[in-house]
């Protein structure tokens, strides 16, 4: 098993995505510590799991509001009483209010920076020490619309999730020479609460991506969150290892074969945010 063994937190682990990755690791053999705010559907994950794919295979459930200062401690307590954990996926996000950013409520829009920002940077920064004594460790963070691109009307998701981004990309660089791997997964649209949510919020509010959502919802046959399950799955194994630092889309990038070009990957900007020049567009301006 690809993740047999190992420790594993996944956060917002009972819906969506989050779900679909909980299933994949928990098949592959990872003991799991699983995080959401509903209790209820904590208490229906284990019959949502797959049969135990190794004696002795641990798992947790621990209902935990992530914004509260409790809430963060309670799943900090939890990663050192099993040691530290090996793999940390930051799943746990918030769309927030759609519209323009001046229309928005303000608190609203501080809610959706601390969890999709504030919250991954805390738990980052709490896995870390137990994975340099470990010598390796592999942390996910998800993406989503908006990091690589503007997203009028989702201001506070995208600003957040672009600042995920290049933390990640900073933290990569700070703990790659301890064999440390960090990246962000972008999943590609899924019909998910969100979804649903931009939906509600109907086309005056947002915008173009209202006719997308109504799309997605219609077409959705959940392949897309079990592809961005499996690139998670990648990035949580060894046969990534080399790839950190990169925001890596599920959807439209060859991440299956990602393994054969790590060299090429490591000395060069590909998968990374960045700033666009005239000369990337084939423009020679005068620079005087």
């Amino acid at each position: 098993m690809r993740l047999g063994g190992k420790q594993a937190l996944v956060t917002g682990g009972t819906r969506g995505l989050g779900l679909e990755i909980a299933r994949l690791f928990w098949s592959e053999g990872a003991n799991l510590i699983v995080v959401a705010r509903d209790a209820g559907e904590l208490g229906r994950l284990r019959g949502a799991l797959p049969p135990q794919a190794a004696a002795g295979q641990l798992l947790d459930v621990l209902q935990a509001d992530l914004t509260s200062d409790s809430g963060l401690r309670s799943v900090i307590e939890q990663m050192e009483r099993r040691g530290g954990v090996e793999i940390l996926v930051n799943n746990a996000a918030m769309q927030g209010p759609i519209g323009k950013v001046w229309e928005c409520d303000w608190k609203a829009w501080e809610a959706v920076v601390k969890l999709d920002l504030l919250v991954p940077v805390q738990l980052c920064r709490a896995a870390v020490p137990a994975m340099l004594r470990r010598g390796k460790g592999s942390i996910i963070n998800l993406s989503g619309g908006g990091a690589a691109g503007p997203r009028e009307n989702f201001s506070a998701y995208a600003s957040a999730k672009t600042a995920l981004v290049r933390f990640s990309e900073t933290l990569a660089a700070e703990v790659k020479s301890h064999g440390i791997r960090v990246n962000a997964l972008a999943p590609g649209a899924m019909n998910t609460s969100m979804m649903r949510e931009t939906v509600d919020a109907g086309p005056e509010r947002a915008g173009a991506d209202y006719q997308h959502a109504l799309q997605t919802i219609e077409k959705d046959s959940g392949a897309t969150a079990q592809r961005a399950a499996e690139l998670c799955l990648f990035l949580a194994t060894d046969e990534s290892a080399g790839l950190t630092g990169r925001l890596l889309s599920a959807v439209w990038d060859p991440w299956q074969h990602l393994a054969e070009h790590i060299r090429e990957i490591e000395s060069s900007d590909i998968y990374t945010l960045r700033r666009i020049i005239p000369r990337d567009r084939g423009m020679q301006w005068s620079e005087s």
